[in-house]
């Protein structure tokens, strides 16, 4: 997926790497990040705790962790992190694994972000493959809420 947003890249960049500005965009319409740890350096951790709101009828309450490790970050440029989403916050089965790149370009002013998330391992649970069939309207609805924060 790629999207163009009207803010300088190192703007851009903060918003990926500042656990207070991801809290902000972080997950779909509906969802909040009560647990947002992001040490964006290469061995650093990510973790993340979407929490589905009311606004999302019977999944509300519902938590989705997420954890992994930062393997490649290359300021204003680059950020490579592998994720595991969890079933839950024990940690007790991976549901889901991934590595995600992010790619930052200067386009005179505006950045050009592109995500790309390979599959590397998946559980074969439906709440796996409900993960996987919402990926692409659940990354679109956060790049909205993202676009949302940097115009603020």
């Amino acid at each position: 997926m790629a999207r163009t947003f009207d803010a300088p890249r190192a703007m851009v960049w903060k918003a990926w790497t500042d656990p207070e500005m991801v809290t902000r965009w972080w997950g779909p319409r509906g969802v909040t990040t009560p647990t947002c740890e992001v040490d964006a350096r290469r061995g650093g951790k990510i973790n993340i705790v979407m929490l589905a709101g009311k606004e999302l009828g019977p999944a509300a309450g519902q938590e989705w962790p997420m954890t992994g490790t930062f393997e490649e970050v290359t300021p204003q440029d680059r950020l490579v992190f592998t994720a595991t989403a969890l079933q839950d916050r024990r940690g007790s089965r991976a549901l889901l694994e991934t590595r995600t790149t992010v790619t930052f370009d200067d386009l005179q002013g505006k950045t050009r972000l592109t995500l790309h998330i390979l599959i590397t391992r998946s559980s074969d649970t439906p709440e796996a493959k409900f993960a996987i069939q919402g990926m692409e309207a659940g990354w679109s609805q956060s790049f909205d809420k993202l676009g949302e924060t940097l115009s603020e």
